[in-house]
């Protein structure tokens, strides 16, 4: 990930297709994401009509206020998602991201890469790791695109193919599977959504014990979460104080390895130095 495509994605929520109406209100919820839903959220019948609506929100410039806008389209193994890929294809003003859902294999989204590429959009890839399939091939999905920017953890879903409980410790190396993945690929990675509106306290310790695992930031079913989730994945005063002194001593250091307040630290901690600060400068401005 380049310093360019570094940001905060400390929060998401979804804005229904068919309601165009609320997608201003996500952009103001405080949310870092918000994601035009076309899949699980819009019922068959109604994807015609979501897909249209939705499309058309992109169809003028889109404000410069730090919120990052993504259209989670239907699986590419589904006629909606043909349906959906080939509709943004022919628009002039497609969506800045699109979310991929159920992803399998690498060779979707290299597809996927290659026709926005042969229209010329520039549009970024975010992409959900919710099957077995996607789960044993993570690493490499990870890595088969340019423009992906983040892979989501899909607990709901992972959790009925492994035919286990929706809880943190039957999918805690499922959730290390993906974090292992995007970490390589210098990718963000986002967890799934806290589906109990009514036990705030439990999504904050479920979103610390993402942060701590390595993730980015944890999706939101409802605006009222997502001050909390940005608290939980924002850098600390002194996290960035840190990351400030480690920076800086081993610029004059000049070396692969110093010693601060008698911990030895190596050059490869620099990456995630730079990505605090780069995380908080964003924040801050």
């Amino acid at each position: 990930m380049t310093q360019q495509s570094i940001r905060p994605r400390r929060s998401f929520i979804f804005s229904p297709g068919l309601r165009p109406e609320i997608f201003p209100k996500a952009l103001a919820s405080g949310a870092d994401m918000v994601c035009v839903e076309l899949e699980d959220g819009i019922a068959p019948k109604d994807k015609e009509e979501a897909r249209k609506k939705a499309l058309h929100l992109f169809s003028t410039p889109q404000a410069d206020d730090g919120v990052e806008r993504i259209l989670r389209i239907n699986s590419l193994r589904e006629a909606f998602g043909i349906a959906d890929v080939q509709a943004v294809l022919a628009i002039d003003t497609p969506p800045p991201a699109l979310m991929l859902p159920k992803v399998r294999t690498p060779d979707e989204v290299v597809l996927l890469d290659n026709l926005l590429s042969e229209r010329s959009h520039d549009t970024r890839l975010h992409i959900i790791i919710e099957t077995n399939a996607g789960l044993e091939a993570a690493f490499d999905i990870a890595h088969c695109s340019s423009r992906i920017d983040a892979l989501f953890f899909g607990g709901v879903d992972m959790a009925a193919e492994l035919r286990c409980e929706n809880a943190w410790e039957p999918l805690l190396y499922a959730r290390s599977r993906v974090v292992h993945a995007a970490a390589s690929a210098g990718l963000d990675v986002i967890d799934v959504p806290y589906l109990d509106l009514e036990d705030p306290g439990g999504m904050v310790v479920a979103a610390q014990q993402a942060k701590s695992l390595g993730f980015s930031g944890k999706g939101s079913i409802h605006p009222k979460q997502i001050s909390a989730l940005n608290d939980v994945f924002t850098p600390s005063k002194e996290e960035i104080a840190r990351a400030r002194h480690i920076i800086k001593t081993f610029e004059a250091a000049d070396t692969g390895l110093v010693v601060i307040d008698g911990k030895l630290i190596e050059k490869p901690v620099l990456r995630d130095m730079y990505r605090i600060l780069a995380i908080a400068d964003r924040i801050q401005g």
